[in-house]
């Protein structure tokens, strides 16, 4: 790609507590051009990162940008949740010389992205077909647990930036209050991260280990997968299992909090690693399990998106939305 001048090219970023992904779009639209993704912990902050993929990609005079990050952002100061960038926005913005610094939350990227996503990058779990004009719930689990959700207005879609992935963690049955028991124990209040996110699977993996009495041997968030999907360790099995229920059962929380007979949609980096066995895994079940409100969820399509940018979609799609400010 040459060069090109300041308003040929915009900046967009999804940040996570792991990695940075960078694209170029043309402003008003989605197509992502010179993808790449860079270690957070290679920079000491975000302009180091932003300095350097720019120079990767031989681009100078960028002046507008839509950046999703892993956190809040709704205050002047941010902080990453799971990694160690932290900056004021208007000392960043003067920093980096943009005339344009949007910034947003991570999966209120990701909700606008999932409606760029091709029909080939995701897969249904369950359910029957989305209700249109109802508003949508966007889940995953990753270095931490992102929700987020779609609500339609008269101009469009308008994302939510939430933090559901902190409410309280309920169990349902008894191994899930047990493990649930050994997180308190660990961490005092215990919400639904704590469970569901790479370090999620450790937890609860170390839980049932403490729980059926075996020494403690700490797996990895990769092994526990890996070990569960070859079924060569039977605590992995159940870590996976659970994790999969979990899932569901928040995720039924959240679409019944929300209303989200448009359907769900179910991004971040672990879900598309496990596909087979979370198709057969006890998530739906668990997601329809309300009672008297399992038939409100019956018909609820849930899709798994494997697109690996999708927030990168969703910061394109939110430089131009006039309702994410």
């Amino acid at each position: 790609m040459t060069q090109g001048v300041a308003s040929e090219w915009a900046l967009v970023g999804d940040i996570g507590g792991t990695n940075a992904r960078f694209a170029l779009v043309r402003p008003g639209t989605t197509a992502l051009e010179q993808v790449k993704v860079l270690p957070c912990l290679a920079y000491p902050n975000l302009d180091g990162a932003v300095q350097d993929y720019l120079r990767q990609v031989g681009v100078s005079g960028i002046n507008q940008s839509c950046l999703a990050f892993a956190c809040p952002v709704q205050d002047a100061h941010i902080k990453l949740t799971n990694a160690h960038w932290a900056f004021e926005k208007r000392v960043m913005q003067n920093q980096l010389g943009m005339d344009v610094f949007k910034v947003v939350n991570d999966f209120t990227a990701m909700a606008l992205g999932v409606l760029h996503v091709a029909e080939d990058q995701r897969f249904q779990v369950g359910g029957e077909s989305a209700r249109k004009g109802a508003p949508v719930l966007v889940i995953g689990p990753g270095t931490g647990l992102g929700v987020s959700g779609l609500v339609p207005t008269a101009q469009g879609w308008l994302p939510l930036a939430t933090e559901g992935g902190h409410v309280d963690l309920v169990a349902s049955d008894d191994l899930e209050l047990a493990v649930q028991s050994k997180l308190r124990s660990r961490f005092g209040r215990v919400s639904a991260e704590r469970a569901l996110c790479g370090e999620g699977l450790e937890n609860i993996y170390r839980a049932i280990q403490v729980e059926q009495g075996v020494p403690d041997n700490p797996l990895r968030a990769p092994e526990i997968t890996a070990a569960a999907q070859s079924q060569s360790d039977p605590i992995a099995l159940a870590t996976l299992d659970l994790f999969c229920a979990l899932l569901g059962r928040v995720a039924g929380n959240a679409a019944l909090t929300l209303g989200a007979l448009g359907g769900v949609y179910v991004c971040g980096g672990i879900i598309p690693r496990i596909s087979e066995f979370f198709q057969r895994s006890r998530f739906r079940a668990c997601f329809e399990d309300k009672g008297r409100m399992g038939a409100y969820l019956k018909p609820v399509p849930v899709w798994v998106v494997t697109d690996n940018y999708t927030g990168l979609r969703g910061a394109a799609a939110a430089l131009d939305n006039p309702v994410v400010q």
